[in-house]
């Protein structure tokens, strides 16, 4: 008897729709990911139990865990479907949509709130390349180091998704977004805007709003030191405040 991978998977037809459970059964292949087992739900959206319904919706792209949109809970725990193995997962493989963002369809969410608070702390260099300015300025390897952890972000919403504070309740802007104005501060041509994202961090939403669950750092599929970056901005927020008041 052939082997096979049986997928439990909550759908929705879309935000205000009833949600449902469809079960669904694959070829087992070797190194088989969730991302491909999906891929044959598509090509014969067919249940267990013989019955045929609309493919799955899902968002992906890059197919090699760089890009974040193949995102959803795995199991139980947020993760990217291209890097999660059937064969290391316990069946039926159940898979539900992220709950922290808006249901577009099926597994499929709009993360665009991740991508406007990254405006919202300057998550970039100011600089149009416009003009030869010369070799940019020099920092050590330990501090080039420490950048790279942070610059590995891709923005998939893991940290968000398993952070008790963060949702459609909440202003609060999210691990990613703090550890983004870190990068982003440290860089030599980027820390001329440092104060403008110190800013950001200290209105309503920011940085002060993290309850320190630490959730955050045990998901990230890139093991980004995202508390560190929230302890060092938290930090740095407070005494840019206190700075910014002797300055009136």
């Amino acid at each position: 008897m052939s082997k096979s991978v049986a997928l439990k998977i909550k759908r929705q037809d879309s935000l205000n729709a009833p949600p449902r459970w469809e079960e669904f059964e694959v070829p087992w292949q070797e190194h088989l990911n969730v991302h491909a087992a999906l891929m044959e739900v598509q090509r014969k959206p067919q249940t267990r139990d013989g019955k045929r319904v609309a493919p799955v919706v899902w968002d992906a792209n890059c197919l090699e865990e760089v890009c974040g949109s193949c995102t959803m809970i795995i199991n139980g725990r947020v993760r990217q479907a291209c890097s999660a193995l059937c064969d290391t997962l316990e069946q039926p493989i159940e898979l539900r949509p992220m709950t922290k963002y808006p249901l577009i369809r099926d597994l499929a969410v709009d993360r665009s709130r991740i991508f406007a608070d990254f405006k919202r702390v300057r998550a970039f260099v100011d600089l149009d390349g416009t003009h030869d300015l010369g070799p940019g300025p020099r920092y050590s390897p330990t501090m080039a180091e420490t950048r790279y952890e942070m610059s590995r972000c891709m923005a998939c919403g893991c940290c968000m998704e398993a952070c008790p504070n963060y949702g459609p309740q909440s202003q609060f802007i999210g691990a990613a977004s703090v550890s983004q104005a870190r990068l982003f501060n440290l860089h030599p041509s980027g820390h001329m805007h440092a104060d403008a994202r110190l800013d950001a961090l200290a209105e309503p939403g920011g940085v002060q709003d993290c309850g320190n669950a630490q959730n955050c750092v045990q998901v990230c599929p890139k093991e980004i030191p995202l508390t560190t970056s929230l302890a060092d901005m938290m930090g740095a927020t407070a005494k840019h405040a206190l700075s910014s008041l002797f300055r009136k």
